[in-house]
């Protein structure tokens, strides 16, 4: 965990790091504000407007982040209000949201249904995600297990 933990939640599962994770960073809001500050939301209202949640619920969200380090307050250019900024950590959930993004791709819209798209930086398609061994071998649930601490 990084020095910006400033609170330590009742962990789910001690010992699991995905258990850890979705304790953090797992709820439907949380997820939707870090995705939305990849894609340029800084200010509480940009927050608040693309995502639609309700002002407390979107103020406990910011705080829990921050307070992970997830997110940090940045002073605004006009230093009127503080705005969020993705930390170095935030940015580690890339490949996550990537992930979801995709198998929702797959797997929440029907054959033909249209959504919005991830492209790299000159037009293409993300291709899709693969955990990969050393050796460049292909990952699955079939091929790994977890080694479960004495």
């Amino acid at each position: 965990m990084g020095a910006a933990m400033t609170e330590s939640p009742a962990w789910t599962d001690p010992s699991c790091p995905v258990a850890r994770t979705v304790d953090l960073v797992g709820d439907r809001w949380s997820l939707l504000i870090v995705r939305d500050a990849m894609d340029g939301a800084r200010s509480f209202t940009d927050f608040q407007q693309r995502t639609g949640i309700a002002r407390n619920i979107l103020t406990e969200r910011l705080r829990k982040l921050v307070a992970h380090g997830v997110l940090t307050q940045v002073e605004a250019p006009s230093g009127r209000r503080r705005l969020y900024k993705l930390t170095d950590t935030g940015k580690d959930l890339f490949p996550v949201i990537v992930t979801l993004r995709q198998w929702g791709e797959r797997h929440a819209f029907e054959p033909d249904e249209p959504h919005s798209l991830l492209v790299d930086e000159k037009g293409k398609p993300v291709p899709p995600l693969q955990p990969a061994a050393a050796n460049g071998s292909p990952l699955t649930s079939d091929t790994t297990s977890v080694q479960h601490l004495p």
